[in-house]
């Protein structure tokens, strides 16, 4: 409903940059690669699900009142947000303008609040949230003190934020293998745990903490490569090689993906999880 349906405009920084300003992320890439991946997502998002279900076990007790679905994709969480009895409103954010409009379709709600909006520039105001539900979505931001001050403030006094986010060894067999063919970004960058805490450490008080390594396992190589495409998860890092690659590259590149094979005969791609709950100090 139209009523329901927010574009935002970025605020600005201080230094009047807007947050995708100089960065290694390219935000524009990041809001096409998911638009275009809205009508497939749902059907390859095995993992994102796997997650965000854990995730909801373990916040579903913290999260009342009005609360904001951060990266909301097709508004898959958003629903199940908004059918907990302690929930009010959700408002879905999300940068892809394509990910809200298949949500606003497929998943219409009188208490849901669609708005395309950058995370780290939310046009809400002060103290006016009383959690934040964000699922694989914060390791597309690449300042995380700028979003988690952002998250902050749009929280109220002792306001709860849970997330799941990547860990560096996510797809590290992807990147390793594409590192024995070139130097170019072929595979997104994720931040270490440490990076995250000290980024939440000034103002949030941790409840709850958990780190998973999840394997999954292809038969075939590029079963993987097209699910990340069809969920819109591949490559947008600054540095990414320009244009598609020569097929000697992209045959190296099979080869040495080749050397991680199982016993069992699949090839495995590793996620590594970071769970937390935290509440605004």
């Amino acid at each position: 409903m139209a009523s329901n349906s927010v574009t935002a405009q970025p605020r600005l920084s201080p230094r009047g940059q807007s947050p995708s300003d100089s960065s290694v992320l390219d935000k524009r890439s990041i809001a096409a690669s998911f638009s275009r991946a809205a009508q497939s997502y749902d059907s390859l998002a095995a993992i994102q699900r796997q997650v965000g279900h854990q995730l909801m076990s373990q916040a579903s007790r913290h999260l009342q009142g009005r609360v904001m679905d951060l990266g909301s994709g097709t508004g898959y969480f958003s629903s199940e947000l908004i059918d907990q009895s302690q929930i009010d409103e959700v408002l879905s954010v999300d940068l892809a303008e394509g990910m809200l409009a298949y949500a606003r379709q497929q998943r219409s709600h009188a208490n849901i609040r669609w708005i395309c909006a950058d995370a780290e520039a939310l046009p809400l105001a002060d103290n006016s949230l009383d959690g934040v539900f964000s699922n694989f979505s914060i390791q597309w931001c690449e300042d995380l003190p700028r979003l988690f001050d952002e998250i902050r403030r749009v929280l109220k006094p002792r306001g709860m934020l849970a997330f799941s986010t990547l860990g560096p060894d996510t797809l590290k067999e992807l990147r390793q293998s594409w590192a024995k063919v070139d130097d170019f970004v072929h595979v997104n960058r994720f931040q270490p745990r440490q990076q995250l805490q000290q980024a939440l450490a000034n103002g949030y008080q941790p409840r709850q903490q958990q780190e998973q390594l999840i394997e999954l396992e292809y038969q075939r190589l590029n079963q993987l490569t097209e699910e990340l495409k069809g969920i819109g998860a591949h490559n947008v890092n600054q540095g990414r090689i320009a244009g598609l690659a020569g097929r000697k590259r992209i045959q190296a590149f099979r080869n040495a993906y080749e050397d991680f094979r199982k016993s069992n005969g699949m090839l495995p791609a590793t996620y590594q999880i970071y769970y937390g709950v935290y509440q605004k100090r």
